[in-house]
């Protein structure tokens, strides 16, 4: 046992947080959970609840041919709360795997609290513990106080970025006349019903004058932060207009494969939208993140045909997203190399998404688990999912460093070909995570890790 004896401190009960607190107090080890919501809220969160998610409602594609689904069944593997929770509260989204918000946030919630190990304290932490084992997992909305605390720390400058959250819709508001429901290629309807994504389409012309008014529209100002990047993933669709007129229409608003089935031609552009909740009643405008202002939204997006009278449940929003320079700060454990007692987890890492957050958070509850042991915590394989991901937090050169998704490009590649015969991206893809998965077994089989019962 650590020698202080002490509860494990967790600062911040986002998806890194909760997992590494349920996976600690599974294990026998007492936990201090820090969350300052609801006592102090941040410009995105709306609730006080654990694992709230404030972006999209999706953990993305849950398939071995994705590198995010690959991360998806490690994280079963390990016996992951957050992937248990989002398992039950599963909507339909065709390949990928969306939750209703809610749901999700209560289940992780009430999981914790049911957990006689950990200690829930809604406040704010401006400091680090001088002392014991800590967890950083504040996220990219970390309070100014603890942010300052930790550049003091670290003695290096921040970096961030905005991110920006797309409007949910009232699906009773939506002119279904217009709109249809259809997976692209009619991949994958997941509950029989004609599709999982509800197809608001465009001629050319309602194209062109929907992208004049996503340029011209007012934007929130950026005062101080000015001249800060967007991560890519997270691009504010007038962001993509500005770029080039045609930008959107080969991202979010791609209509290929989208038939209109009442006149059997492909639009010249669709906007979609995505169940944000098991009802259905919410809807999710695909893509749409956004940094015009709330009157500017409602103008411009009642311009798409079929949301002329829709009412907006959640307009999008603008935030600040804060992460430090992991690899001149962390090592392959997640540990500040300045002082080892302190681990780092979640978007603040620079990870990208919620999957990536909560498994760097699973990741940082083992090794602070062997270190309440007294062993030294060990990564697991670079062909992992996980691995792969902790070795570009940790070994990324500074200068190339930007929040980075899991994706096939982290993980070393398979052979090309079998019996002379080049193996196809899907075969390659699939062959990377049935080596991942069995890698993973024998590093778990190695530290002796069985998962936690849910």
């Amino acid at each position: 046992m650590h020698a202080s004896h002490s509860p494990i401190t967790i600062i911040g009960a986002g998806l890194a947080g909760s997992e590494a607190a349920w996976q600690l107090a599974r294990r026998g080890i007492p936990v201090r959970l820090y969350e300052m919501r609801p006592v102090k809220m941040t410009p995105a969160h709306k609730t006080g609840k654990c694992a709230e998610l404030v972006c999209s409602n999706t953990f993305r594609a849950d398939h071995l041919e994705s590198a995010v689904g690959l991360l998806h069944e490690e994280m079963r593997m390990l016996g992951s709360l957050i992937m248990h929770c989002a398992d039950r509260s599963r909507i339909p989204a065709g390949t990928a795997l969306a939750v209703d918000r809610e749901q999700f946030s209560e289940l992780v919630s009430k999981a914790l609290q049911r957990e006689p190990l950990i200690e829930l304290i809604h406040e704010e932490v401006s400091h680090l513990p001088e002392q014991g084992l800590v967890l950083v997992a504040s996220g990219p909305l970390t309070s100014d106080a603890l942010y300052e605390n930790i550049q003091r720390l670290t003695g290096e400058q921040h970096l961030c970025f905005f991110d920006a959250i797309a409007p949910v819709v009232n699906a009773e508001t939506i002119d279904m006349s217009v709109a249809y429901w259809k997976n692209r290629y009619d991949k994958h309807v997941s509950d029989g019903t004609e599709g999982d994504y509800l197809n608001c389409p465009m001629n050319k012309e309602q194209y062109d004058a929907f992208i004049d008014a996503l340029i011209q529209a007012e934007k929130v100002a950026f005062k101080d932060f000015e001249n800060i990047p967007f991560f890519e993933g997270c691009m504010p669709i007038e962001e993509m207009a500005e770029r080039g007129r045609e930008t959107p229409r080969f991202g979010p608003m791609k209509p290929v494969g989208l038939e209109d089935p009442r006149t059997g031609q492909i639009p010249y552009a669709v906007v979609q939208l995505r169940r944000d909740n098991r009802l259905g009643n919410l809807l999710n405008m695909v893509g749409f993140q956004t940094k015009m202002t709330y009157g500017e939204q409602k103008r411009v997006f009642r311009m798409i045909p079929g949301l002329e009278q829709a009412e907006f449940f959640r307009l999008g929003s603008l935030h600040r997203n804060t992460f430090i320079k992991s690899p001149a700060l962390l090592d392959g454990t997640l540990r500040l190399k300045k002082d080892p007692r302190i681990l780092f987890a979640g978007q603040i890492t620079g990870v990208e998404g919620y999957v990536e957050s909560a498994s760097t958070g699973l990741m940082a509850g083992l090794f602070l688990c062997r270190l309440w042991q007294g062993l030294p915590p060990v990564p697991p394989p670079e062909t992992t999912a996980h691995g792969a991901l902790l070795a570009h937090i940790s070994r990324t050169r500074i200068e190339d460093f930007q929040p980075m998704n899991i994706n096939f490009g982290l993980i070393p590649p398979v052979q090309q070909s079998e019996g002379g015969r080049r193996l196809s991206k899907l075969q390659r893809r699939r062959s990377i995570s049935e080596r991942a998965l069995e890698h993973l077994q024998h590093w778990m089989a190695d530290q002796s890790w069985t998962p936690p019962s849910s």
